[in-house]
């Protein structure tokens, strides 16, 4: 067994990412706000590496914790549990979704930098934020395949980074690191790496339903050197100009 990893939010991103983990050989505690009872049906999916819980819960039992919630519920975050955890920020700021965060419109601090304020005593890392879910395990391939993708993380501790990167590469991922979390905003949304390299080629008569059509395609590797290139080439606009997203 690899260890056990914690997810608060078990919506599509946390789904798809605790079933790489059951996959790789981890036990997954999956939690969300309605309660365990909720999750029955992911965790008889995912087979008996998985169980369900309160998000204390998971964040207590697990060696490092998954994030998949929207800010709006950073208020109910189970702080003391989290203490001394690694957590992977898996979210996005969306203003039409979230509503308007002064500190966040004027570039004061970046989503997971505001999420590390409200964890004080937790190592926050900005992670699989900026790809849709069905692609997190369409894409993931085994360490040194020629078509392995990469993704960015952020972080201010150099030591949960590692854990993080160490984490992405079990699950079939190789990492570029953007650098601090203060930097996070390099993968955030309408950012060149946000979402649409994965994508390969749109269709040229657009797609009506972008997420039927996304959880069909088989995605489109991106190796670390073009995502370090997207990451250098960004440039940053007002948070509350991002649209919301599509990948979730």
């Amino acid at each position: 067994m690899q260890g056990t990893i914690g997810f608060i939010g078990s919506g599509m991103i946390g789904a798809a990412i605790a079933g790489l983990a059951v996959k790789a050989g981890y036990a997954v505690v999956l939690s969300n706000s309605r309660g365990p009872e909720t999750l029955a049906g992911l965790v008889a999916d995912l087979g008996p590496n998985a169980r369900a819980a309160t998000p204390a819960e998971a964040a207590r039992d697990a060696d490092l914790v998954v994030l998949a919630v929207p800010l709006t519920a950073l208020d109910r975050l189970p702080v003391d549990a989290l203490a001394g955890k690694t957590v992977i920020d898996t979210g996005n700021y969306y203003p039409q979704r979230d509503g308007n965060l002064p500190e966040l419109d004027t570039d004061e601090l970046t989503s997971s930098a505001l999420l590390q304020q409200r964890l004080p005593r937790s190592r926050v890392v900005k992670a699989f934020n900026n790809i849709a879910f069905s692609l997190i395990p369409a894409l993931a391939r085994p360490t040194g395949a020629p078509d392995r993708s990469a993704l960015p993380i952020a972080g201010d501790d150099a030591a949960a980074k590692h854990e993080a990167a160490r984490l992405l590469d079990v699950l079939g991922w190789d990492t570029v690191d953007t650098g601090s979390l203060a930097e996070s905003w390099r993968s955030a949304p309408d950012t060149p790496v946000y979402v649409v390299p994965y994508l390969g080629e749109t269709p040229a008569e657009g797609v009506p339903d972008f997420l039927a059509w996304v959880a069909r395609i088989p995605g489109t590797p991106v190796p670390a050197d073009a995502v370090a290139k997207l990451i250098d080439a960004a440039v940053r606009l007002p948070a509350a100009e991002t649209e919301l997203p599509n990948r979730a």
